[in-house]
């Protein structure tokens, strides 16, 4: 009895149907049962693979695909089965000539980055490509295979782009970007409630086109001044889509490339006409009570009477204004990243500033306090940028001995001064509590943040209790990812309102809020829990409406010893160079490499200084004596890292110290060998001295 053969090719993809569908006996193929075994066996392969893959057979290169190759060539699907491959591949048809030529000599070959236009894709967008190549052989070469993997750079800078401006879109302020041609390339949703116009609509406009002729003559002199170079900071009225004026305090930050050329400028805007509108009532107020005044003197009895009554008034008045400027002041403080930065950049230029004009004028003595003042504006912008990129798991911690007993003590005053009288605290805190391995200002900043949300959930009183707790896991996973293994908990507990199972999940979630709009950002359980899992740990968190909230912070216990050096007082001097040791500076920064070099001289080193890979690898490929080298990440041309392995291959054990504002690549596994260190940007004198002299300290 005869028996039928299962149809060929088996499976249930979309192309292994339309082969076995497809009428083969007219094309140069012929019918199907007929096809080589070579054949059959790779399309057997083939039609369940992820990739794209196809088979180009015969000397037109006939095509046979899967399910992904479809996807990819789009509308090209599905003549393109069966028929010659410079139907799809008509652009780079010459080179793949070339390269089933070299398919013929037997051999694989590889083509690189090779565009596929818009209408060839099967999302309509241009899309790159590496095609490998490789030959198919039934006796001699009869075909080949092509693989094809798509770039996606387009859609990660896409997804870049997106993030940013929902961000900005976040934010209750005008913030736009104006190129030097006064053309608007980007703005925040805010621009459509205040002009009426979408971003899409705005970009590529002129400032003139968009604010009109008025608008733009009051602000001409501004434009021009801040792309020469100046920061400008003013206050403007303009009509508002609800047709009526609005009052708005207005900065113009310019903005530099590499070589200090202004590009264009930053402009955040934000409403002030609440404000405006109290302070124009109040000078009112003063101006209509002196008139009255004025007007009674004849009658002090009723004049006495109506001062009385008019002080009253003015106290009301006053209060409505304080009471304006406490508004105006939470909403600055809650008004987001954008502005916090603004007012550091202040407090720093204004301070260098005066500063320099002081100088001119022979005060010498007198610019410490602006001095003091810029650094601490710069110390507070780098500490926002240290908790933002921990956020985003993009800075290292600072990871040591923390005794978490010790810091709730320290931050017990802080603490109560913060919750308030109507909040009652208490501290249960674990004797013998093992130390964490955590940064302590990054923990600092947890537990107050914590304590904040927690006095929030208690408007009306209630208790707060922190505990601290040693905890051996034994088993996996036991809580949530964490190994096995010590750790120490530090549990706040309140009886507030407690959270929905709804709002209990979402609680980790960036921008999730349930505070009123302008009074919380979503960002500090967020900011928690990318902290904790950076350091090792977990968070979790107990919660039931009506029954309060309990959330617990993981930590690794610290599993060294502290030595009596790292728990002793900070030296007060910087340490000093030895006699004869070289620090070869690499960075493209003049201002930094011209700080790093000062400071470097001032300590005893003798210090050499590039300004880009090439002219370092000079330096270090000659005679000179070199004890360490000091390098940038982020070098143009050749990067910091390639520049230690060149470094390293002509002097083999030198000491590398990196210096970095974005420090993802050292923090990442594999980017620091033995020998090397890294130093985040930005740094005080102190503390590079300390990292120098640790770097040679290990070498001897």
């Amino acid at each position: 009895m005869a028996v039928n053969p299962e149809p060929w090719p088996a499976g249930t993809s979309q192309m292994s149907g339309r082969i076995r569908g497809h009428d083969w006996s007219a094309t140069p193929l012929g019918p199907i049962e007929n096809w080589p075994v070579p054949l059959r066996i790779l399309l057997d392969t083939l039609l369940d693979a992820p990739l794209p893959m196809c088979v180009l057979w015969g000397e037109t290169g006939l095509q046979l695909y899967n399910d992904a190759h479809a996807a990819l060539i789009g509308r090209y699907h599905p003549d393109a089965l069966g028929a010659p491959v410079a139907i799809t591949w008509g652009a780079i048809w010459p080179e793949l000539i070339e390269a089933r030529e070299t398919s013929d000599r037997s051999q694989a070959c590889l083509l690189r980055n090779h565009r596929l236009s818009e209408d060839g894709t099967a999302d309509g967008a241009a899309a790159w490509f590496d095609l490998a190549l490789s030959p198919i052989r039934d006796g001699q070469v009869v075909g080949g295979q092509l693989v094809c993997l798509r770039h996606s750079e387009e859609q990660a800078l896409r997804r870049s782009e997106a993030e940013i401006r929902m961000i900005t879109d976040a934010l209750p302020i005008l913030i736009g970007y104006i190129d030097r041609d006064q053309r608007f390339r980007f703005n925040n949703h805010y621009y459509k409630e205040w002009f009426g116009h979408s971003p899409e609509w705005l970009r590529g406009k002129t400032v003139r086109e968009v604010l009109g002729e008025e608008g733009y003559a009051l602000r001409q002199n501004h434009i021009e001044a801040v792309l020469a170079g100046q920061t400008i900071s003013f206050e403007t009225s303009s009509p508002h889509r609800d047709g009526q004026e609005r009052h708005s305090q207005v900065q113009y930050l310019p903005r530099r490339d590499a070589n200090g050329q202004v590009q264009g400028f930053f402009v955040l805007a934000q409403d002030v006409t609440e404000r405006w509108q109290a302070e124009q009532a109040l000078r009112e107020l003063n101006e209509t009570l002196e008139s009255r005044v004025q007007e009674r003197t004849e009658a002090l009895a009723e004049v006495y009477e109506r001062l009385v009554t008019e002080m009253a008034s003015r106290e009301q008045a006053q209060e409505a204004l304080r009471q304006a400027q406490k508004m105006e002041a939470v909403g600055q403080l809650t008004g987001g990243i954008a502005h916090d930065f603004n007012n550091m950049l202040t407090g720093i230029i204004g301070g260098l500033d005066l500063i320099q004009r002081y100088n001119q004028s022979g005060r010498h003595g007198e610019t410490q306090r602006f001095i003091d003042a810029a650094v601490n504006s710069a110390n507070r912008a780098a500490a926002l940028t240290h908790r933002l990129l921990a956020f985003a798991r993009r800075q290292p911690l600072n990871l040591k001995r923390v005794d978490l007993n010790a810091l709730v003590e320290s931050m017990r005053d802080l603490m109560v001064r913060t919750l308030g009288s109507h909040i009652l605290i208490d501290a249960m805190l674990a004797p013998d509590l093992w130390p964490a391995n955590s940064d302590e200002n990054q923990l600092e900043s947890a537990l107050l943040n914590l304590v904040i949300n927690a006095r929030d959930a208690m408007p009306d009183g209630g208790s707060l209790y922190i505990a601290t707790a040693n905890v051996h896991l034994q088993r996996p996973s036991e809580v949530g990812e964490l190994a096995p293994g010590r750790y120490v908990s530090l549990s706040v507990i309140d009886s507030g309102f407690g959270m929905t199972r709804k709002v209990l999940a979402a609680a980790f979630e960036p921008f999730f809020t349930t505070k009123p709009i302008g009074q919380g950002t979503g960002l500090g359980l967020s900011m928690i829990y990318g902290f904790a899992r950076q350091a090792g740990g977990h968070v979790q968190i107990r919660s039931e409406p009506g029954n309060g909230t309990e959330v617990t912070l993981y930590l690794p216990a610290y599993k060294g010893m502290a030595s009596p050096a790292a728990l002793s007082e900070p030296s007060k001097q910087a340490p000093q160079a030895l006699q004869g040791e070289t620090v070869l500076v690499v960075e493209d920064d003049p201002a930094v490499r011209l700080l790093v070099l000062d400071v470097l001289g001032m300590l005893g080193y003798r210090a050499l200084e590039a300004a880009e890979g090439d002219a370092a690898a000079k330096i270090l490929q000659s005679g000179e004596h070199i004890d360490l080298l000091i390098s940038d990440v982020g070098l143009p041309g050749m990067n910091g890292r390639q520049l230690a392995d060149i470094a390293r291959q002509h002097r083999p054990g030198l000491r590398v110290l990196f210096m970095t504002g974005y420090a993802e690549q050292a923090a990442s596994s594999g980017f620091l060998d033995t020998g090397m260190d890294m130093i985040s940007k930005p740094f005080s004198v102190d503390h590079l001295a300390t990292r120098v002299r640790d770097m040679l300290a290990s070498d001897s």
